[in-house]
């Protein structure tokens, strides 16, 4: 079946053959809906804290980052900004010539409120001989958009959210990423005054990154009073799945060599798993406000970060007494409760276990990776939603979830799916040691059943891509989960240019 040229390419991916042939049989067999034991929601696998309760966990959180431990936050970023344009993009090549939709309309009604508003003035000016106002006055609407989206420009169109001015500021202006630097020195800062940010960047964008780091690192430690470590890694090339034809068959490029597509943010599993820390913050990089919109964002992050560490200190005490067989059964019973009750693990398999075998049984239910995730209020946004989800052990956990994991055509589970109160907004902070202080293999924990196949093309053929299993719904099913309501103030994406005028961005 390979050939030394495909066994070559393989190498070089550093892929093996036996997890082509396994990608191969995803396509032919499929990825199965998820069994479904309902939406979670408030008092229901939710927990909506008390005031009170609140204070206690940021009390927790504050007095965890004083305990010499190395907390990074995670920051996803190597996504192009071309789809953030995509109402502009369609200005370009409209037929027409003056705004005409209400995106439009709207864009350059506000256009001087962008934070982008002066670079592009210069950029407009030097290539155009004209500034912004002169061009709209002229009529001359796509060079604007032009200088903003191309190469000649600013190339907003062909670069990461990361490197896009998101905000502005009295004195000055600021990327996404710079305004993930401010945040995770308000809630991630160790006891040292350090704060650890890892990006993961696409490869032909690292070295803008790196320099922007180089520009502004300094500025901010000396502004903010922090150590900044900040790291950067790409995709690995073996996470890269391969593509079909619609028989199943390889797709092949025109040199007979075996075709390769990223395998979606399932494949930074990879990426977590080689972070060496406690505690990992993670966001999306598009996902930032300014300064003065922040307060409930830092309230948000230590919250359910005090959540985790509340919970990790009695999973802790737990292993321990189980390594030293120092236990009762009343102390099994206490974990069984602890189990159902605070890690919402329900229908556990106990019934029939002596002491010893019930032992072993908690134990591997506690000893795995723990996550806690924000959940806000559904206000028709996209993302994956809170649900409790039947495991292959029988178990019931709870599970992020999108709408490709469920069967919708079943009018139960589509119920379930449309009477959703909340959904996560990829807010998640993550325990990633055991109570030893060894690191946890995350790989070993992937559910390898929720991927997902989607219809692509290249060069006018059409092929199947493969995505791998999502980085916080499969990629994190077998973790420990537990969703924490947070305000909605949380969540301020930027999934489109006009998102920027928003009052929260402004």
């Amino acid at each position: 079946m390979w050939s030394d040229k495909d066994l070559q390419q393989l190498a070089h991916r550093g892929v093996t053959s036996a997890t082509i042939e396994e990608q191969l049989l995803s396509f032919e067999r499929g990825f199965p809906f998820l069994s479904l034991d309902g939406s979670a929601s408030i008092n229901r696998g939710i927990l909506n804290l008390s005031s009170e309760h609140q204070t206690n966990y940021i009390k927790e959180w504050d007095s965890y980052l004083d305990q010499n431990k190395t907390i990074v936050k995670f920051v996803p970023a190597s996504g192009a900004a071309s789809r953030m344009f995509k109402d502009l993009f369609e200005f370009l090549t409209a037929p027409y010539t003056e705004p005409t939709t209400e995106f439009e309309k709207i864009f350059f009604n506000k256009i001087q409120s962008f934070p982008f508003i002066c670079t592009l003035n210069k950029a407009c000016k030097e290539n155009e001989g004209k500034e912004i106002n002169e061009l709209i006055e002229a009529g001359n609407y796509k060079a604007v958009v032009a200088n903003l989206l191309e190469e000649k420009g600013l190339n907003y169109g062909n670069l990461p959210k990361g490197l896009l001015l998101f905000h502005s500021y009295e004195f000055t202006t600021r990327t996404a990423m710079e305004e993930h630097l401010a945040e995770g020195a308000e809630y991630a800062r160790s006891s040292n005054g350090e704060v650890n940010v890892h990006f993961t960047v696409s490869p032909e964008h690292l070295p803008l990154f790196q320099k922007l780091v180089l520009e502004k690192k300094e500025i901010y430690e000396k502004e903010l009073g922090v150590k900044y470590l900040i790291s950067f890694s790409v995709q690995k090339l073996s996470t890269d799945t391969i593509a079909v034809d619609t028989d199943n068959n390889i797709f092949r490029e025109e040199d007979g060599s075996m075709l390769f597509r990223p395998g979606g943010h399932g494949a930074l599993i990879e990426n977590l798993n080689d972070i060496d820390a406690d505690v990992v913050f993670v966001k999306n990089i598009d996902n930032v406000v300014p300064d003065s919109s922040r307060c409930a964002t830092i309230t948000g992050k230590k919250l359910i970060a005090g959540v985790l560490v509340s919970l990790q200190k009695k999973i802790y005490n737990y292993l321990t007494i189980l390594d030293s067989n120092d236990y009762s059964n009343e102390l099994l019973a206490e974990i069984t409760c602890f189990l159902e009750n605070e890690l919402f693990i329900s229908k556990l398999a106990t019934k029939g276990l002596n002491d010893v075998e019930l032992a072993g049984y908690l134990r591997g239910k506690l000893d795995r990776p723990l996550r806690v995730c924000g959940m806000v209020k559904n206000v028709g946004e996209a993302g994956g939603g809170p649900f409790f989800a039947v495991n292959s052990d029988g178990t019931v956990s709870l599970q992020i979830l999108e709408s490709s994991q469920i069967d919708l055509s079943d009018p139960t589970k589509r119920a379930m799916f449309e009477d959703g109160t909340h959904f996560n907004p990829v807010d998640l902070v993550c325990a990633l040691k055991d109570h030893k202080g060894v690191r946890y293999t995350l790989p070993q924990f992937v559910d390898r059943l929720t991927g997902f196949i989607s219809e692509k093309s290249k060069g006018g053929r059409v092929l199947k891509a493969l995505e791998l299993p999502g980085l916080w719904n499969g990629a994190m099913s077998n973790w420990n989960t537990i969703f924490v309501e947070v305000p909605i103030e949380t969540f301020n994406p930027v999934k489109s240019v006009n998102d920027l005028l928003r009052v929260e961005h402004q």
